[in-house]
């Protein structure tokens, strides 16, 4: 090492001129033309150090200078010994800006040096990315039948850095999967392997390369209760291609060999039976995946496995998940509260939907403009009237809109009851708040005035219409 990569020109600290030192090469770098670099970063006062070499090379300024960042390299070689990582910073700022010749000049060069300990499968794995995402698919593939001349075993773990890079590119699944037929007999794949390939197929929603995929694998590396991703992406890639029943019969399979796949699939099959209303096997497998996976719902589950319940009219169980949600750092918002509100009032479960919107208040959960309206005419057909006056005044008070449809209910509810000292301090506050009635609720209100012989109040209403 230099004295000054030990000391900056002013006799600072090593780390402030190690920061000092990156700075001045990123500038130098990036700003000055690439024949005049190293004369320049000679010229800078700072010499390099191993660490500062990594911390440059990985920059955004040498990824988009890549052949200023050469020069760079072969200027700090000069004074220090560059390490594997700097090393495969090289390879991959070459490879990732398609130089492929300078970046395999590189990779030779690091098998000379040190005796040939630097090339590494990471390297190979950036080689391998590089290719791949211009498509060149046959490069990478080549690329990895001549590693063994750079020392290197071609191995699953090899193999597996090549099939991630192809299936990384939109369509690479079938360049992946013709990888894997061609090198399957010198590389036994393992566990890893076949997650990639059915992540894959997953993304290109391919069943029949999956299932392919998925019997392969089992046949080689057995049932492995780790190897969630590939049971994961297998079950999801039939439920997206419509084989939910074979998706449930491949589950309960994968059950009898202590085997269950993660999230993803849970999520979507969930998604997928809320929306059929499939109760009992959303219900299965809801199970499954809490006492037996051990896995955390999401939001957007409790939310679509809640509204199902409701749906059912099983509002216990929605009314259990909903105490659940926060044991499980999960939230619940005005969505998931009405959606239950809505359950109670379809299924005409008045004193329980009067006892929920207590705890929506509680918990500052407004009802839907829609829930409020059913909510008020449920309350009038159950008889209690106080109970419809409430979700009014709620509608007031917060400025639920629209209120049309709480209006209308409300007055209908309250003529039926004969109150029509409230309907009147009712219409007033409709009135005020410009809420349109409709004229069959105008002539409902006229009539059960007249009726009673309360000509003055209707009289009243009418000319505050009038003047609206």
């Amino acid at each position: 090492m230099s004295a000054a990569a030990e000391k900056g020109p002013d006799g600072e600290g090593e780390e402030v001129s190690n920061r000092r030192a990156e700075e001045k090469f990123l500038h130098i770098i990036g700003h000055v033309p690439t024949g005049e670099v190293e004369a320049a970063l000679s010229g800078c006062g700072y010499g390099p150090t191993a660490e500062v070499a990594e911390l440059v090379l990985k920059s955004r300024v040498c990824y988009s200078r890549p052949k200023s960042a050469v020069r760079f390299f072969r200027w700090a070689a000069r004074s220090v010994a560059h390490t594997p990582y700097a090393w495969n910073l090289l390879v991959d700022i070459l490879g990732k800006a398609a130089m492929f010749e300078p970046m395999w000049d590189a990779i030779r060069s690091m098998n000379q040096e040190g005796g040939g300990g630097l090339v590494s499968v990471a390297t190979f794995a950036s080689v391998f990315t590089s290719y791949c995402a211009r498509g060149n698919f046959k490069e990478a593939a080549a690329a990895f039948d001549v590693m063994g001349r750079y020392g290197l075993k071609p191995d699953a773990v090899a193999l597996n850095s090549l099939l991630s890079a192809i299936c990384r590119v939109e369509g690479g699944a079938e360049a992946a999967r013709e990888v894997f037929e061609r090198t399957k007999a010198a590389v036994p794949p393992d566990a890893d392997t076949f997650a990639i390939l059915l992540e894959a197929w997953e993304k290109e929603g391919n069943a029949e390369r999956a299932k392919s995929a998925f019997g392969e694998m089992v046949v080689r590396v057995g049932w492995d209760p780790a190897n969630v991703p590939a049971y994961d992406s297998f079950l999801s890639t039939l439920v997206g291609s419509g084989q939910f029943d074979e998706a449930l019969k491949f589950l309960q399979v994968m059950r009898s060999k202590g085997c269950l796949p993660g999230i993803n699939f849970f999520h979507n099959a969930v998604d997928l039976l809320a929306r059929k209303g499939d109760y009992a096997n959303a219900l299965a497998i809801w199970q499954i995946m809490v006492s037996e996976a051990g896995l955390v719902p999401n939001f957007s589950m409790y939310n679509g496995m809640i509204a199902l319940c409701c749906n059912v009219g099983s509002l216990d169980y929605a009314l259990g998940m909903l105490d659940e949600m926060p044991l499980n750092g999960v939230f619940a918002n005005s969505v998931t509260y009405n959606v239950i509100l809505e359950g109670f009032i379809k299924h005409r479960k008045a004193r329980e939907a009067e006892s929920f919107l207590k705890e929506m208040s509680k918990n500052e959960q407004l009802p839907t403009a829609s829930n409020c309206a059913a909510a008020i005419s449920l309350f009038f057909k159950e008889f209690n009237p106080s109970a419809a006056i409430n979700v009014w005044r709620c509608v007031v008070e917060h400025d639920i809109t629209p209120a049309e449809d709480s209006a209308r209910e409300l007055i209908a509810g309250l003529l039926d009851f004969g109150r029509l000292t409230e309907v009147k301090k009712c219409a007033d506050e409709m009135i005020d708040m410009r809420v349109e009635l409709s004229q069959s609720t105008i002539d409902n209100m006229k009539r059960a005035f007249i009726k009673a012989d309360k000509h003055q109040s209707y009289d009243h209403i009418a000319r505050r219409l009038k003047r609206r």
